[in-house]
């Protein structure tokens, strides 16, 4: 950005097969691209193979079916339901601690990959969703990352021929389907199917409708906040006197409680650490559109049918917004300095009216989480930032262990 500029084209690929990305890295750019009413759709490649793995559900219709959709899931994610939400996430991590005693490391991401997904199962389908964890664990991190291929891939053979990627993708899709449409079936036959999100589905949407949306929420709402969680708990091992300080907030308020969402205006410092945190690790890294009709962003005339991308990774960390931006530093978010900045200057969740439905909840669930470890282990992780590969969403590269002490009382 430094050296590019904060709107970039991108050409690759083979000439007849080339793929062309308009980058957006500034957060005045950014702010047109996201909040733009018309003119930015989800059309392009990208959303295209997206589409092919995750069905039609909320992440990816448009119109007025995005719109019949939202409203119908809104109630699940206001301000009202947080409380019963938390209580459920508080239960789930002392269970997590509890089950950490006694060892003396353990690796991050498949914890909080568990931990999450019975999170959402019991908060969005009523369910306890532990009998999926295999068929997650093998098939969710394959499918985003077919996605990524196939939407970055100049050429991709049509998803009908049968090659071994296709066969590998189209099991998985068999795999999860059954098993969502176990989930829906057990639904249907109860007098009351519940005012879950499963219930909400089941009451005013087909098998298939249903099917798409629990697709997108298993997937989205567990995997990106296990990723933010173990950025969240490498970091904070990394940094041994943010650990120290955040404890600190912790004892003061809690007096020897359990955290629960009513406490979590009530520790900002926590919320600085977990904003930092997904800073410099946001899950979802990019996200795009393509421009119907032509704009300017920027001072730049963006074609008609051109595919643009925004990306919270190169933005978080933009010279002109953020000093030393590798550095960890949650101090970056108190409420002086996020003041001065631009309000798209950190935007892990998108912004405008294609926001992430979920991030309420993801900040709840991954606040009570951190509280909660921290009061039971010191934890140390090795030194330096984590590698990550890119899918639909980021992922850890490598192994991120933590080795663990009890804290004393």
């Amino acid at each position: 950005m430094r050296d590019v500029g904060d709107v970039v084209r991108f050409v690759a690929g083979p000439p007849g097969a080339r793929i062309v990305v308009y980058s957006v890295f500034g957060p005045e750019g950014v702010q047109r691209v996201l909040t733009a009413r018309t003119g930015y759709r989800k059309d392009n490649r990208f959303y295209a193979e997206v589409r092919a793995v995750l069905g039609d559900g909320l992440l990816t219709s448009q119109d007025d079916e995005w719109l019949g959709q939202k409203q119908t899931l809104q109630p699940m994610f206001v301000r009202s339901q947080m409380d019963s939400y938390g209580a459920v996430v508080t239960e789930e991590a002392a269970a997590l601690v509890d089950r950490w005693r006694g060892a003396a490391q353990v690796s991050l991401h498949p914890e909080m990959t568990r931990f999450t997904l019975r999170v959402i199962g019991r908060v969005l389908f009523g369910s306890d969703l532990t009998a999926l964890v295999p068929l997650v664990e093998r098939h969710l991190p394959w499918l985003s990352g077919d996605v990524y291929r196939r939407a970055f891939t100049p050429v991709r053979p049509p998803r009908s021929w049968p090659t071994p990627g296709n066969r590998r993708t189209r099991q998985a899709l068999v795999e999860l389907s059954t098993a969502l449409d176990s989930l829906i079936a057990e639904r249907r036959r109860r007098p009351d199917p519940g005012s879950d999100l499963l219930g909400l589905l089941v009451r005013g949407a087909s098998d298939q409708e249903a099917r798409d949306q629990l697709l997108v929420f298993l997937f989205a709402g567990h995997d990106t906040t296990s990723t933010a969680l173990t950025f969240a708990l490498h970091l904070l091992g990394n940094h041994p006197a943010v650990q120290d300080r955040t404890v600190d907030e912790l004892d003061q308020v809690l007096a020897g409680r359990p955290a629960t969402a009513a406490d979590l205006p009530r520790l900002p410092y926590l919320n600085q650490v977990l904003k930092e945190a997904l800073r410099l690790y946001p899950p979802a890294y990019a996200t795009s559109r393509r421009v119907t009709d032509g704009d300017e962003v920027d001072g730049y005339q963006l074609p008609a049918g051109a595919d643009v991308a925004v990306y919270p990774w190169c933005t978080h960390r933009h010279p002109r917004l953020w000093d030393d931006p590798e550095r960890f530093d949650p101090d970056r978010f108190t409420p002086e300095r996020e003041a001065r900045r631009h309000r798209y200057a950190w935007f892990p969740f998108g912004g405008g009216p294609r926001a992430c439905i979920g991030a309420q909840l993801s900040l709840l669930e991954a606040g009570i989480t951190v509280a909660t470890v921290l009061r039971a282990f010191r934890l140390d992780t090795p030194p330096g930032p984590v590698p990550v590969v890119p899918r639909i969403t980021i992922h850890p590269a490598v192994p991120v262990p933590a080795r663990l002490a009890l804290r004393s009382g």
